[in-house]
C-alpha cells in the first residue's frame, strides 16, 4: 500500500523560505517519479517540480532559482525547498508518484504567503 504524507506547510511572510517534505511508504522515492504539484484557490493544478530515477529534474519556470526538489533514499523523503516565497506561490500543495500501474497522491499540504 502506497503511502504519501506531507508536512512543513504554514503561514510565512513574502521573503520567508519553507521546506516541504513527503515521506513514503509502500515504495521508494529512488525508483519511482516523484513530483510536487500546487493548486491556488480557483486554478487548476500545476506541476511544480519532478525528479525521476536517474536523478533528472525539471521544474516550472516560475519557481526556477528559488524552489529545489531532493529527495533522501536513508529516509525515503522527498523535499521540496522553497526560498524567496511571494503570495502568488499560495497554494495547496501535493506530492506524487507513480507506481504499480496507478498514481498516487498525498494528502496536500497548505502554504500561504503573505504579503
Amino acid at each position: 500500500q502506497v503511502r504519501l504524507v506531507e508536512s512543513g506547510g504554514g503561514l510565512v511572510q513574502a521573503g520567508g523560505s519553507l521546506r516541504l517534505s513527503c515521506a513514503a511508504s509502500g515504495s521508494a522515492v529512488t525508483t519511482n517519479v516523484m513530483a510536487w504539484y500546487r493548486q491556488a484557490p480557483g486554478k487548476q493544478r500545476e506541476l511544480v517540480a519532478r525528479i525521476d530515477p536517474g536523478g533528472s529534474i525539471n521544474y516550472a519556470d516560475s519557481v526556477k532559482g528559488r524552489f529545489t526538489i531532493s529527495r533522501s533514499s536513508a529516509e525515503n523523503t522527498v523535499y521540496l525547498q522553497m526560498n524567496n516565497l511571494t503570495p502568488t506561490d499560495t497554494a495547496v500543495y501535493y506530492c506524487k508518484t507513480f507506481y504499480w500501474g496507478r498514481e498516487h497522491w498525498g494528502q496536500g499540504t497548505q502554504v500561504t504567503v503573505s504579503s
